[in-house]
C-alpha cells in the first residue's frame, strides 16, 4: 500500500517527466538547432559562402 509520501513523489515525477517531454526537450532542440544555424550564417560572414 503506497503511503502519501510515495504517491507525491510518484505525482511530482509524473509532473517532472511531462515538463522534460513538453517543454524543455522541444525548446532545447530549438535552441541547439538555431545555435547551429546561426554559427554557420556567422561563419559564413567572416569566410564567406562555400565554394566561393
Amino acid at each position: 500500500m503506497p503511503t502519501g509520501d510515495t504517491a507525491a513523489n510518484k505525482q511530482k515525477e509524473t509532473r517532472l517527466f511531462l515538463f522534460l517531454i513538453v517543454c524543455f526537450f522541444p525548446l532545447l532542440s530549438v535552441a541547439l538547432v538555431g545555435g547551429y544555424g546561426f554559427l554557420i550564417w556567422i561563419m559564413q560572414i567572416l569566410t564567406g559562402p562555400p565554394g566561393a
